[in-house]
């Protein structure tokens, strides 16, 4: 058998395997008012995976064609101006966002390598030299944690004001952090990457600073206290920006501008998901942080509890609603 009826015949049954499904679709394009926002999502989902899959596979091909006008009819009826239930807020947190971050997977990932070499950067740096600190963190704030560290209480900074003036402040700044690694992804995905770097790299000095002075268990009490939810946030909130910049760098068999389009869509959704996560990170860090005096297996359970949440919304859930969904196509 020669390589062009192989090819033509795996092309066939990729039709015969998918055609009743896709023209089930052309009733959610053709006929928006019968869909529901969650099942013009799922169709949008599934065709745009099709059409990445025959792009890739029989680019010259008149399916191609056909599912990227399908792709193009849903999307129009997804983002039409109209107003949408209020079980769609619930879905978007428990359907969505899932399977949005099981597609950015791969982002997900890079964006946390990029952290944590940082973060590995900003212990050596520190741990060389000890000044490193006042580089990434400025003079007066070192000189202010050393008075602190002397004066007995090296945790001081974070019970420097009213509990829920330090919320508003410290969760108006997380948010910013994240909104500015995500359009930084205009600048190509190495915007992004620069500000994971920054942020990881004043980390891990921050940590090696307490480290150096004998308070590695107390500081990281402390840090990872609130830090556990604000740090995960801003590293999903890098993998949108990731997001938007891959689909400007490498557009695949899309064009340029519809890759970009599509990337900065899906990262957009990914970064606002991230500002519950950076209320709640404020709220411990406004008010539960200070209180160095409870008991460290509490303030350690609260760690291991928030790192459970951040493995099972971003991780384990993304998984399993794949794969329902995957069941669900066949």
């Amino acid at each position: 058998m020669s390589l062009d009826n192989w090819k033509l015949m795996k092309e066939v049954t990729f039709i015969r395997q998918n055609l009743d499904k896709w023209r089930s679709y052309e009733t959610v394009a053709e006929s928006p008012a019968l869909s529901t926002p969650d099942e013009m999502a799922d169709a949008y989902i599934d065709v745009t995976s099709d059409l990445a899959f025959s792009q890739t596979h029989y680019p010259q091909s008149r399916i191609t064609l056909y599912l990227n006008n399908l792709a193009s009819a849903i999307h129009q009826n997804i983002y039409r101006n109209k107003r949408e239930r209020w079980s769609r807020i619930i879905t978007f947190w428990t359907r969505e966002m899932p399977l949005i971050m099981w597609d950015a997977r791969k982002e997900l990932r890079l964006s946390f390598i990029i952290f944590l070499i940082s973060a590995l950067i900003g212990v050596l740096s520190q741990w060389l030299d000890p000044d490193f600190s006042r580089l990434v963190m400025g003079n007066r704030y070192v000189e202010m944690t050393l008075n602190n560290i002397e004066n007995g209480t090296p945790m001081a900074v974070y019970d420097g004001g009213s509990e829920g003036l330090m919320f508003f402040m410290i969760t108006k700044n997380n948010i910013g952090v994240a909104f500015m690694a995500f359009v930084s992804g205009l600048l190509t995905s190495f915007g992004t990457g620069f500000i994971l770097l920054q942020n990881g790299v004043m980390l891990g000095a921050f940590q090696t600073f307490f480290a150096q002075h004998g308070l590695l268990w107390e500081s990281a009490l402390a840090i990872w206290l609130h830090g556990t939810i604000e740090i995960s946030a801003i590293i999903v909130a890098g993998a949108a920006g990731l997001a938007m910049g891959n689909g400007w760098l490498f557009p695949g068999t899309y064009s340029r501008l519809y890759s970009f389009r599509r990337g900065a869509k899906r990262g957009l959704k990914i970064v606002i998901g991230t500002v519950p996560l950076f209320c709640v990170a404020g709220f411990i860090e406004g008010f539960l942080t200070r209180h160095t005096e409870w008991p460290d297996m509490g303030r350690l359970t609260i760690i291991l509890l928030s790192a459970a949440f951040i493995i099972y919304y971003y991780i384990v859930l993304p998984y399993f609603r794949n794969k329902s969904q995957t069941s669900n196509q066949r």
